[in-house]
């Protein structure tokens, strides 16, 4: 993931941290914030394999909106 979307995340946790929200709501909040982590660390893995088969791979999710 780039640090740009790190850094994105974390001011995320900052203000979720930061609201008035109860624990409960907060930890729900992280959970899926993490979950998107995960899911975001997991496609810049299957784009780089896809790359690595062929470079039309990139052009194809460039034009589905997905890169």
């Amino acid at each position: 993931m780039s640090n740009k979307r790190v850094e994105h995340l974390e001011k995320i946790k900052d203000a979720i941290s930061s609201a008035e929200l109860s624990e409960e709501e907060k930890s729900n909040s992280f959970k899926h914030i993490e979950e998107w982590y995960e899911e975001d660390k997991a496609f810049g893995t299957l784009y780089s394999k896809l790359s690595e088969i062929s470079p039309k791979v990139e052009a194809i999710l460039a034009e589905l909106g997905l890169i």
